[in-house]
């Protein structure tokens, strides 16, 4: 995509976010026509982010379960950028009023051990273990802005670095059992909202990072050292319409925590 064109779109959505406009399908001239030009759009946009949420400490890898994916009506994986002043700890208070509409989602984290060579090839979940050193539970912060489900345009919203709002962690378990069997379970206000496995992002949680670094490789990027990779969700999105306080606990690895309020 043309440079230019892809700068345009970049600024106009950073100005939709600023007038809280509802979420709408990037048209012509400069919408993108290509899941490439989306990504093109995506580096423009998070560097306009950068003066205000810091530089990027990882990535977000959504639509990696059956759910998300019939829900969202899209058959692939999508990424984004996760920018440092984005990253909260456990028992954070988050502000619906700072989102044109917050969702949250209810995922296994992992952080990256060493650089992941950019070698041109598809990576693994065999050929990415190594790479991982720590994992969590973890609470994306998404912003769809209101978007129309029936008529999404997968394009558009990975443009809009695939509505990553932000992250809460847990602390990281050097140890774990294995991913593709773990249980996570989600409560609000202490009552049950729902379940879903390891298996559910895409198979196994490695598989979603291996993704990650295939599709980053195809740019010319790669993971580093001391990332942390949102690998995806166990189970469909949750939209807050009130105060309340969220957990989500991974059997044998730990829980996170979040409060939800209008204000602070």
């Amino acid at each position: 995509m043309e440079d230019v064109a892809a700068r345009r779109a970049a600024e106009q959505l950073l100005a939709e976010h600023k007038a809280n406009v509802r979420f709408k399908p990037l048209g012509p001239p400069d919408g993108p026509a290509t899941i490439s030009d989306a990504y093109d759009i995506q580096d423009k946009y998070v560097a306009l982010l950068r003066s205000e949420h810091g530089d990027a400490v990882g990535y977000k890898v959504g639509l990696t379960s059956v759910p998300m994916q019939v829900f969202c009506r899209i058959d692939h994986p999508i990424a984004g950028v996760v920018l440092a002043r984005r990253v909260y700890r456990s028992g954070a208070t988050i502000r619906r009023s700072d989102f044109g509409r917050l969702g949250l989602e209810f995922e296994i984290a992992v952080r990256i051990k060493s650089d992941v060579p950019i070698t041109g090839l598809p990576w693994t979940t065999e050929m990415i273990a190594p790479h991982i050193d720590g994992v969590c539970a973890a609470i994306e912060l998404v912003d769809d802005r209101g978007a129309d489900y029936g008529n999404l345009d997968v394009h558009s919203l990975v443009a809009d670095n695939s509505w990553n709002g932000g992250i809460v962690l847990s602390e990281f378990a050097t140890k774990w059992p294995d991913l593709k069997g773990v249980l996570g379970r989600a409560a609000k206000d202490g009552v049950a909202t729902g379940e879903g496995h390891g298996r559910d992002i895409l198979g196994h949680p490695f598989n979603s990072v291996a993704w990650l670094a295939t599709q980053l490789g195809s740019r010319g990027a790669g993971l580093i050292a001391g990332q942390v990779v949102m690998t995806g969700s166990v189970m469909k999105t949750v939209f807050p319409e009130q105060d309340a306080d969220y957990r989500f606990e991974l059997e044998e690895i730990g829980f996170v925590e979040l409060r939800v309020r209008e204000a602070q």
